[in-house]
Parts: structure tokens; C-alpha cells; sequence
């Protein structure tokens, strides 16, 4: 029999006989990438604990309220993780190198975490609040989902300037959102402030990214948010003001941070037509 009646290698021998080095560098993983993994991981773990700490205790009447508490504080701590995850890799992309799939990973994991979870902490909330709508609440949590898919997507497509995010970051909407619904107000201001939120997400207001000292501000905001969520879910004494205190101050940030960058901006303006002006008459 000659060699042409013989059966071709199998793709699984061919893969085999491939060595690391010939891996196309395309599907190899970075340092960054790993941490992007991590964000991705963190947003789904806060799906699980939102699930099988509130949602099904609530549905089965086994809800005791102490471990609906520490599930959502767990929660919120992963969103939490997810951001650090999310601000490292971008810092170790820049430093280091990113592969080729670091951008889509990215977005694909941002999605997870700040897109998925907020939206699914949000779709739950309506579920378990005594006065909360569920329908409404879907159609609520449905808002943040889609807010953040199209500002992903924007993100891939428009090309800003050095320094800037246009509209709110998916990882400080994602806990603007779980803050507002852990301050546990009345279900109409609840609702128009995660739509709000939502809102900002895809608006064309100026948020600053996070480089040098004010990521080291965010990372300690986030260290502190973890340690108010613990005193919380362990019932410390002064706990639920803690949390009620760190919550209002995420809000009133998402909310002031915007106004900051604005009048800098209308600032700017006025130095340039100044400028012009005295070049003008010049």
C-alpha cells in the first residue's frame, strides 16, 4: 500500500507534535491578560453569591437576613476585586507588554463584572425589596446592562485624548449602582438614580482615567469600601452607618467627579478665546 491510501495525521497529532514556541502569538496569554481573567472571575462569583445568598434563601423562605447580608456584601467586595483586577492590568499592559486579545479580553471580562453583575445585583434587589416592582426593576437592571455594552463598545471605536474617559468608567458605575441600592431608599429615587447612573455611563461627560496619584486614590477607596462592607456583613458596631456613609460618598463622587472635569474644561475654553483675543490684537 503506498503512503497516499494512508489516513492524514489527525488535527489532535498535529496539535501534539506543536511545540510552545510555535504557538501564533495571538492565542498566548500575558501577565495582563491573566489579571483580566481574574476581573472576569470575580464578576461571575458575584452572580453566584448574589444567587445562592439572597435570591434562593428569599424564593425558598429560608432567608434569615445575616446570611442575605454577608452574601451581598461578598458580592459587592468580588465588583470590588474586579475593579482592582481591572486597574492593574492596565498598568501591567503598559509597563510590561499586552497580547493581541488584551483589549477584547478586556471588554469581554468589563462586561462580566461591571455590565452582568450590577445589572443581575440590580434584577435581584427587585426581587427581594418589600417595595421594590420587580417588573420595573427588570426593565431597570435591563437599562444598566445595555448602558454598558454600548459604552464598550464606544470605548473600541471612538479615539479620545490622552487622559480621559468619555462618560462614566463601567467599573465606578457598577458600584455607583450596588452603592445606590445598598443605601436601601424609597424604590422611585432608587430607580431614577440607577437609570441615571446608567445614563451617565453612555453620556458624553468627561471622567478622568486613573493614572498616578489618582489611582492610588481609587485603589485606597476600594481598600476602604472592602473593610466598610466587612464591618457590615459582620454586624460591627457603627457597621451599617459605615456602609450607609461609604455608600452616599460613592454616589455624591459619581455625581461631583463629572462637575470637576467640566469646569476645567469651560476653563480651558476661556484661556484658548483669551489667547486668540490677545494673539488677535497683537
Amino acid at each position: 500500500m503506498t503512503a497516499i491510501d494512508s489516513d492524514p495525521p489527525s488535527s489532535w497529532e498535529v496539535d501534539d507534535d506543536l511545540d510552545d514556541d510555535e504557538m501564533p502569538l495571538s492565542t498566548r496569554l500575558s501577565i495582563a491578560d491573566t489579571l483580566t481573567l481574574g476581573n472576569a472571575t470575580c464578576g461571575f462569583m458575584a452572580v453566584y453569591f448574589t444567587t445562592t445568598g439572597v435570591l434562593i434563601p428569599h424564593l425558598t423562605g429560608n432567608d434569615d437576613g445575616g446570611m442575605a447580608r454577608h452574601s451581598a456584601a461578598t458580592a459587592v467586595m468580588l465588583m470590588l476585586l474586579a475593579s482592582i483586577f481591572d486597574l492593574f492590568d492596565g498598568i501591567v499592559a503598559r509597563k510590561l507588554r499586552s497580547s493581541a486579545m488584551g483589549a477584547e479580553l478586556d471588554n469581554l471580562s468589563d462586561l462580566i463584572s461591571f455590565g452582568l453583575a450590577p445589572a443581575y445585583f440590580v434584577l435581584v434587589w427587585g426581587m427581594v425589596a418589600s417595595d421594590a416592582h420587580q417588573h420595573v426593576s427588570a426593565l431597570a437592571a435591563i437599562v444598566v446592562l445595555l448602558a454598558v455594552v454600548l459604552r464598550l463598545a464606544r470605548f473600541s471605536c471612538v479615539t479620545l485624548r490622552e487622559g480621559i474617559f468619555q462618560g462614566m468608567p463601567s467599573p465606578f458605575g457598577a458600584l455607583t449602582i450596588v452603592s445606590i441600592v445598598l443605601l436601601e431608599l424609597p424604590f422611585i429615587p432608587t430607580l431614577m438614580a440607577i437609570v441615571g447612573t446608567a445614563w451617565l455611563m453612555v453620556s458624553r461627560v468627561e471622567y478622568p482615567k486613573p493614572r498616578g496619584l489618582l489611582a492610588v486614590a481609587m485603589l485606597a477607596w476600594i481598600v476602604t469600601a472592602m473593610g466598610m462592607l466587612a464591618a457590615w456583613a459582620f454586624d460591627a458596631p457603627g457597621g451599617e452607618l459605615l456602609l450607609q456613609t461609604g455608600c452616599a460618598l460613592q454616589v455624591v463622587l459619581g455625581a461631583v467627579i463629572p462637575l470637576f472635569a467640566t469646569a476645567r474644561r469651560v476653563n480651558t475654553f476661556r484661556d484658548n478665546r483669551r489667547e486668540a483675543r490677545l494673539a488677535a490684537r497683537g
